[in-house]
């Protein structure tokens, strides 16, 4: 039991990695006990069984959890669905800080799903959203199908959905290839667009074929149907994977509370931070406005008629339209903040660039997105569960363990 003592603690954060090597090493080293690697690999297992508890009572635990989960975030949507003989199918937790938060986030959710590691055969779903400061915002996790999700969110217009399995797909492939597409997926005409797949097809005309059929607004910035600014392009998706990467061993219920206590430290860090800050927009933004106001100042703008520029840029001439927030290299529009040849045109007028930033960018939108705090959930031993949810029968899974 020495060695279980000595492990335990190393397993407290699921982010550890702590080998059987370093149990045999360790025991050495501070205790002059020679380990075998199998009883090093034992006294692990023996340790996460006893942090963690077995996979099977996880789930004869998810009534509890849940019940006080939803006690204390009144408002959250919490759903768990059983098969007829009481084995678990999936379960669906929306905290209700993200609920509030999501009315002031832009209406794109990046999907991504993942196999869990644990003895069961089931699959985390995550829903996310960027919020004003450019970071992520968890909407939804674990089990989830597209019905539940518009049950807590309900449709708003416009809104889009992002999956990530083209981008992974991409990410693990061809080395040019890849770096060709992430391009081709950032461009911001049809021209920059056109010319790079171009490129891909002299590499491999497969690969073009296999994004045609795709169907380029699925993934092309300039082809979207419904602007995603920089969601799009963004990284949402390998973000929350590398967060989570060492969480997926967990039981259910402990994997839950890891994503609640996620949720709870970022909106405490991020609601900190943003009331340390006073820039008119979130932090990702308002660096990227000052990068193109430094790139502005190397312009020359031509007033044309009051709300339309020609800005010129060494060679190149680009036109901007104040009034309709336009220009005709495409960011204006796209990124919805006002690019290098826009920030020269309203610098020519004397204008401020606030009336032509997305408000989804903003400082009051961000404090909007976190002002509901998630508070910590009690401690196990002070739950009050009524009988009957304590009684409630959930059997692990039909498929069985791996």
């Amino acid at each position: 039991m020495v060695v279980g003592s000595m492990v335990i603690p190393k397993y407290s954060d699921p982010k550890t990695i702590y080998t059987p090597k370093d149990i045999q090493f360790d025991m050495l080293s501070e205790h002059g006990v020679n380990l075998t690697y199998m009883q090093a690999w034992r006294a692990k297992e023996k340790a996460l069984q006893f942090l963690r508890g077995y996979y099977a009572d996880s789930y004869s635990k998810l009534p509890s959890y849940l019940y006080i989960l939803e006690k204390t975030y009144p408002g959250s949507v919490v759903k768990l669905k059983k098969t007829d003989d009481d084995c678990f199918l999936y379960v669906f937790v929306v905290i209700c800080t993200s609920i509030s938060g999501w009315n002031y986030c832009r209406p794109v959710v990046v999907v991504d799903g993942t196999f869990l590691k644990s003895a069961y055969r089931v699959i985390m779903l995550t829903t996310n959203t960027m919020d004003a400061a450019g970071t992520i915002l968890p909407l939804a996790y674990v089990v989830v199908d597209s019905e539940q999700f518009k049950l807590a969110y309900g449709e708003r217009a416009n809104m889009c959905h992002i999956w990530t399995n083209i981008r992974a797909k991409f990410k693990k492939g061809h080395l040019k290839l890849s770096e060709l597409y992430f391009a081709t997926a950032r461009s911001y005409t049809l021209d920059e667009f056109n010319e790079r797949m171009s490129k891909i097809e002299e590499i491999d005309p497969r690969v073009k074929a296999y994004l045609y059929d795709i169907g380029y607004h699925k993934w092309s910035r300039v082809h979207a149907m419904v602007n995603k600014t920089w969601t799009m392009t963004s990284n949402i998706a390998e973000s929350l994977n590398v967060v989570t990467k060492y969480t997926r061993e967990l039981p259910i219920v402990e994997l839950l509370e890891y994503m609640r206590t996620l949720l709870e430290r970022w909106t405490k860090e991020k609601l900190l931070k943003v009331k340390g800050t006073f820039t008119y927009l979130g932090y990702k933004f308002n660096k990227e406005l000052d990068d193109n106001r430094t790139l502005s100042h190397k312009l020359r703008v031509r007033a044309s008629a009051d709300y339309i520029h020609t800005v010129i840029d060494g060679v190149r001439r680009y036109i901007v339209c104040l009034e309709n927030k336009k220009c005709s290299c495409g960011q204006f529009q796209l990124d919805e903040l006002p690019c290098p040849h826009a920030l020269a045109a309203l610098r020519q007028r004397d204008e401020s660039f606030e009336e032509y930033c997305s408000p989804y960018y903003t400082r009051a939108n961000l404090l909007r997105t976190y002002e509901i705090p998630v508070n910590p959930m009690s401690d196990e031993s002070k739950w009050n569960v009524p009988q009957h949810i304590t009684e409630e029968v959930v059997n692990p899974p039909k498929g069985g363990k791996r």
